[in-house]
């Protein structure tokens, strides 16, 4: 099956990269040459010149039972574009919105009717990601599986930690609470083996049962972080749904330059929210609006640099939880190194859900992951699936490979060598997006 992607955005070429490498028949379409040259010279994939609303552009990409995805950043030729694809024989089609109305159940039905399968709202996705952040104040990444049985947790280790500078051969990691998948060192993404040992500053991916979470804050001294006081800096789009999905428990203060915006926030804000019109940039302001005395501090605002600067500077006044969101994907590597809490980037959450689309059915939940080239993904497990013919230990996986957990009766747990998957089990792994083909060969 032809994987057609329209708009060759930071949204567009993650995903073609993601599904070229895994030798998927990938065409990119783009009006701009210049976007295109880039994965032309260093991708198997085809791009091709062309409107995304031309009938001929789009006859020419080869539709008919092909799957059809419109990322452009306007809304309306996203649209456009896919009820068109639906009419020239589009097998599945996928649209990135700017509107969270689209999304109101009634309204989806709607747009299946006009022939669009799928609605991805970018904005949303990040602000539910920010909520889970603002909840889990010392983790960096959080994802679940299941129905939340399983979790994986990404934190940067510093000095101190009871996990530094053991070897993994040494059998001090004995599963018993969690499994360490993945070690981010540098630009490198590490799958632990035997002599491999945990280096302070290292981004650590863990896997757990619900509830074990605990454990791994006290393995990697992470002091806990009750967070009541919020101050938000920007008040486009996603501070809107964050603070529309966090609880009345938190005190939370916006500031936002657009006076028209403010209004709009104060009218729509829940009571708990104040909204401040001014410049987050004004560290003058900042001090009287009591930044010294807030929990977190989160900077959304559309320009990644001042984000990450307006982090740094909520750093030296003592918040401990600081958010930024971080638009320029090649951009996250340094805001990592200046150590900001949590990196939010909406358009890999995008990628997530959109490449989530392109898996087989018995893939159930992917996660493209902020710190690492690498995914996450959850597998459900048929009658005679290869992934049962051994314990963990005689399965002969690709490399760069690492199973973490298994859910089996509503129940989460780590694996060890001696672990077996059954009929009905949920698998939770670790892998790059080059190794997924051979992976999903597991679960056939």
């Amino acid at each position: 099956m032809k994987i057609i992607i329209v708009g060759a955005g930071e949204v567009g070429r993650y995903v073609a990269k993601l599904l070229a490498s895994e030798r998927k028949d990938v065409v990119l379409l783009d009006e701009n040459p210049e976007n295109l040259t880039e994965l032309d010279n260093n991708y198997d994939l085809m791009t091709r010149v062309g409107s995304p609303t031309s009938i001929n552009d789009l006859k020419l990409c080869g539709l008919k039972k092909n799957i059809f995805i419109a990322v452009t950043p306007d809304e309306s030729r996203n649209i456009t574009a896919c009820i068109l694809a639906n009419s020239l024989g589009a097998a599945k089609t996928i649209a990135r919105i700017n509107n969270y109305e689209y999304l109101l159940p009634d309204n989806q039905e709607f747009f299946r009717k006009l022939g669009i399968n799928t609605l991805i709202y970018p904005e949303a996705l990040a602000a539910v990601e920010i909520v889970d952040s603002v909840k889990r104040g010392w983790m960096h990444e959080f994802r679940s599986f299941g129905n939340g049985e399983m979790v994986l947790i990404g934190l940067k280790v510093g000095e101190g930690a009871l996990i530094l500078n053991k070897p993994f051969k040494t059998g001090f990691f004995n599963h018993s609470f969690y499994r360490i998948v993945a070690i981010k060192r540098g630009n490198r993404t590490l799958i632990p083996k035997g002599a491999d040992e945990i280096k302070a500053n290292d981004i650590v991916y863990f896997i757990c049962p619900k509830g074990n979470e605990e454990k791994i804050r006290l393995d990697t001294a992470k002091p806990p972080i009750d967070i009541k006081k919020l101050i938000i800096m920007g008040g486009g789009k996603i501070a809107y749904k964050t603070v529309q999905n966090l609880s009345d428990n938190y005190s939370i203060k916006i500031i936002e330059k657009n006076k028209v915006r403010c209004r709009f926030l104060a009218e729509k804000s829940p009571s708990n929210v104040l909204i401040i019109n001014g410049d987050g940039r004004n560290i003058e302001l900042m001090k009287q609006e009591g930044i010294a005395d807030a929990d977190a501090f989160m900077a959304v605002t559309g320009n990644s640099e001042t984000n990450v600067f307006a982090c740094l500077a909520a750093k030296r006044f003592g918040v401990r939880k600081t958010i930024a969101e971080v638009e320029n994907i090649d951009y996250i590597d340094l805001a990592e190194s200046l150590d900001i809490g949590t990196i939010i980037n909406k358009k890999l959450i995008a990628a997530s859900n959109i490449y989530k689309c392109m898996l087989d059915e018995d893939a159930l939940n992917v996660n493209c992951l902020t710190y690492s080239d690498a995914l996450v993904v959850e597998y459900a497990v048929k009658k005679g699936d290869k992934i049962t013919k051994g314990c963990v230990r005689e399965l002969i996986l690709p490399d760069n490979v690492n199973i973490g957990g298994i859910i089996r009766d509503g129940e989460g747990f780590v694996v060890d060598g001696d672990t077996v998957a059954h009929e009905g089990d949920h698998v939770v792994l670790f892998c790059t997006s080059a190794s997924m083909p051979k992976v999903a060969d597991f679960f056939q």
